[in-house]
């Protein structure tokens, strides 16, 4: 793996109109912390995943490359060409998951790089393009599949007739459709004990929470916030972390409070990583960012 030139700035992070206003601690900044530039020479960067070591993988789409970043602080290429890769997660086994939306497909990559290709289609036609996904602990797959035209792409058209959220079950054979009344969904996330699953829908402007049931069917759907999302992330809090405009942070109850302004147009995706699971992890635009945390993440490799 070529390693890559790395920058190291430290920038002043500010927390919007909570903590930073009242002067109270902050919910989920580690005291004296500030926002770090890690790297900032990419395209635009996206899906940040941890593996067991702590190691964050991520994504520059337009450039068609998977990166690490490294437990000990080294940037390198991971894979090239990726398939334009998106959103990922690490499955419990350690195998990388990846929207890899070159050819609308979810690919299971293996730690040298090779890939299996576990979906492609549903219905007889192609996936409008999967963007996003997590890993259930009993080994289903949960991804979003919202239609945003690419400049690789030859077709025009969505393939699908609405843009929805789908299961893979653990077999990796049998893919469902769980949802039909989404605008453009986007980020998802589950909670640890596998019961729970947030769904941000950007074009509706909402995220909504869901119970899991049994035979991984969504159920009792009910609005967590009024507010979309492009990726999120969760902590052992249960704190819901939710990006567009820097990182929004929310509780519980779905109340707000906290917002992470990040010195980039658009905060693609977030997520937790380093060895103790207490550095959050930014892709924003052309840009890698971290800042330390009070919470590890919920959902780091085990």
């Amino acid at each position: 793996m070529k390693l890559l030139p790395v920058t190291s700035v430290a920038l002043a992070l500010s927390l919007g109109a909570t903590a930073a206003e009242t002067n109270a601690p902050s919910a989920v900044i580690a005291p004296g912390a500030t926002l770090q530039t890690l790297a900032r020479e990419f395209q635009f960067t996206e899906g940040p995943t941890c593996d067991r070591a702590g190691n964050v993988f991520f994504t520059d789409q337009p450039n068609n490359r998977i990166l690490k970043w490294s437990v000990d602080g080294q940037l390198s290429t991971f894979l090239q060409p990726a398939g334009r890769a998106n959103g990922m997660y690490f499955a419990a086994d350690g195998t990388l998951i990846a929207c890899a939306d070159e050819r609308n497909e979810l690919w299971a990559i293996a730690t040298n790089g090779t890939h299996t290709v576990l979906a492609r289609e549903f219905g007889g036609r192609p996936l409008n393009g999967p963007n996003d996904v997590w890993a259930h602990p009993d080994g289903a797959l949960y991804f979003t599949d919202p239609y945003y035209q690419r400049p690789w792409w030859s077709h025009t058209n969505a393939p699908q007739p609405g843009q929805q959220v789908y299961r893979l079950a653990p077999d990796r054979q049998t893919l469902t459709r769980l949802t039909d009344d989404l605008r453009q969904p986007n980020g998802i996330i589950g909670t640890p004990d596998g019961k729970r699953l947030f769904v941000a829908d950007i074009g509706a402007k909402k995220t909504w929470a869901y119970d899991l049931a049994a035979d991984g069917s969504l159920t009792n759907k009910t609005l967590f916030c009024e507010m979309g999302s492009d990726g999120m992330t969760l902590d052992a809090a249960g704190h819901l972390y939710l990006t567009g405009k820097g990182v929004f942070v929310f509780d519980r109850n779905g109340r707000q409070v906290e917002h992470l302004a990040v010195p980039e147009h658009w905060t693609a995706n977030v997520s937790f990583g380093g060895p103790d699971r207490r550095t959050l992890f930014i892709t924003a635009s052309r840009g890698l960012y971290s800042v330390r945390t009070l919470h590890p993440g919920a959902n780091a490799a085990k």
